[in-house]
């Protein structure tokens, strides 16, 4: 259920991943953000409060990390969600390109 409403959000953000505006790891971070910063109002909001914990500066730099085994768990089910659909639409988006379309 997390990783589904993690996958709309990341979906949302399709054309965004294609034009190089922002990276998977980046949206996850966003979407990681949102949960946070909202009061819990269902399950999803509650775990995601209980097991991950979010760390930002000013440059933009973040961490994420889980506060248990099992946070740790769902991050990493997250991280490699976000790293196969990135790859999942460069895939899709190259299909169509040939060589000569990355030449100067």
């Amino acid at each position: 259920m997390i990783l589904k409403e993690f996958s709309k959000y990341i979906q949302s953000k399709t054309d965004e991943i294609i034009n190089n505006k922002t990276t998977s790891t980046k949206l996850l971070c966003e979407w990681i953000d949102i949960v946070i910063n909202k009061n819990p109002k269902n399950h999803v909001d509650k775990i995601v409060h209980k097991e991950i914990m979010l760390a930002k500066n000013n440059s933009g730099d973040f961490l994420i990390v889980g506060k248990s085994e099992s946070g740790r768990i769902l991050l990493k089910a997250l991280y490699n969600y976000a790293q196969s659909y990135e790859h999942y639409i460069m895939s899709k988006w190259l299909e169509d390109k040939k060589p000569e379309d990355f030449q100067k």
